[in-house]
């Protein structure tokens, strides 16, 4: 006689227990611009090409036959970001045991499956959360000093707040660049970091491996997750770079051709009140060509300060990202009307970016996170291990149709 709980069923009630809308909330959840981003969930074939005017014919004088020999030698301009997926991955396991032992009681079950389920949802939705800020190298962050010679290595980021981006039990490599340069090691050897401890207020973590006088680890280096080096999501960092991009193709796109229209705007805002630095963001862009910004994103750290900066002035708002899932922001002048400031814990302590939100997209093939079920079951076999896993994937990528609407602010 078949058992009443096999594969199949408890597949069934992963699905009951995880319907696809559980999971987009789930993900959405404390990622405010991830949530706010419009979605576009049919990124088939190999690309997607993004088109965007930058320019106007310029066949016009006051004197007809120069306005005419001009017209022969000028058109419209545009270009094209041939956009390409980035994959993540998050898995979650439950042993055979676990399984067998809550045959016929669907609550333990349950309780097993949503609890790891749960923590691989939230993996994902961090690392695309802190994807939508940072470059495809995806880095986590930078070192501050080679760590001192100990027992166990201790580690402290260059910037305090990135210390959101590291979680215990993670594998992380360091490098001495983004991309080239060397993998560091704690003793001439060992160049996988497995995080032991975070002090989140010291803006440190702690691997039990100890660090040598042959340690390469030095100030400034990059610091990524295991596999993702060089395999990140093109995200703010990247579309509004903090300084100038040279003629190197984006997406297939030359952006020297018109710097602020195809690689959006930059202000160094560091020491300035921040009233005063979000009014002189949102007048260059608007000075640049009539775009209007509609939100600045922002660290919580930031965002509290500007609500202490505009004292009994602040003015809130709530933003919808779906029916489900909601933020508070706070209100400041803008050239187009009222801009909606929002804090998000993904976002650099050192940056502010200012978007007109319509004008971008996370594109994904299918759902932006989904329970990876092509057979038709959405728990597998494990094949090295007496258990079974959940796959929860991810492939898509940021755009923009208009990069001169978005401004990157130094602070």
């Amino acid at each position: 006689m078949a058992s009443g709980a096999d594969l199949t069923a408890y597949s069934s009630s992963l699905k009951e227990l995880y319907p696809q809308s559980k999971i987009i909330s789930a993900t959405y959840t404390a990622n405010p611009f991830f949530a706010l981003l419009p979605k576009f969930e049919k990124f088939g074939g190999s690309s997607l090409r993004i088109p965007l005017i930058y320019g106007d014919p310029q066949g016009r004088s006051r004197t007809f036959g120069t306005a005419q020999s001009q017209s022969t030698s000028t058109s419209r301009l545009f270009k094209d970001f041939n956009l390409t997926r980035v994959k993540d991955y998050s898995i979650a396991t439950i042993d055979n045991e676990t399984l067998e032992a809550t045959e016929g009681d669907a609550n333990a079950f349950i309780s097993a499956a949503s609890s790891e389920m749960d923590g691989a949802l939230n993996t994902l939705k961090r690392s695309i959360g802190i994807g939508c800020y940072r470059d495809s190298s995806g880095q986590r962050g930078q070192v501050s000093a080679e760590p001192s010679e100990a027992a166990t290595t201790v580690i402290t980021m260059k910037s305090a707040g990135d210390i959101t981006n590291i979680e215990v039990g993670m594998t992380l490599n360091i490098h001495s660049a983004k991309s080239g340069g060397s993998q560091r090691s704690l003793d001439g050897s060992t160049t996988s970091i497995v995080v032991s401890a975070v002090n989140r207020s010291a803006g440190t973590f702690t691997c039990a491996t100890a660090y040598d006088s042959s340690g390469t680890i030095a100030a400034d280096d990059y610091i990524f997750v295991a596999g993702d080096r060089g395999l990140g999501l093109s995200g703010l960092e990247d579309w509004i770079p903090a300084t100038a991009p040279s003629a190197t193709a984006f997406f297939g796109v030359d952006r020297t051709a018109d710097v602020e229209r195809l690689s959006g705007h930059r202000l160094d805002g560091s020491g300035g009140p921040l009233e005063e630095v979000l009014a002189e963001a949102d007048a260059k862009v608007a000075q640049n060509g009539g775009f209007m910004l509609d939100h600045f994103l922002m660290s919580h750290v930031t965002y509290k300060n500007l609500k202490n900066s505009l004292g009994s002035k602040v003015q809130y708002v709530d933003l919808n990202a779906d029916p489900r899932v909601s933020f508070r922001g706070v209100l400041v002048d803008g050239v187009g009307g009222p801009i909606k400031c929002v804090a998000d814990f993904n976002c650099p302590d050192n940056r502010i970016f200012g978007v007109q939100l319509e004008h971008w997209k996370f594109y994904s093939l299918g759902p932006a996170c989904k329970i990876s079920d092509a057979d038709g079951l959405s728990m597998l076999r494990q094949s090295s291990d007496d258990g079974v896993e959940i796959r929860i994937t991810s492939y898509g990528n940021i755009g923009t149709s208009c990069p001169a609407s978005a401004i990157n602010i130094q602070i």
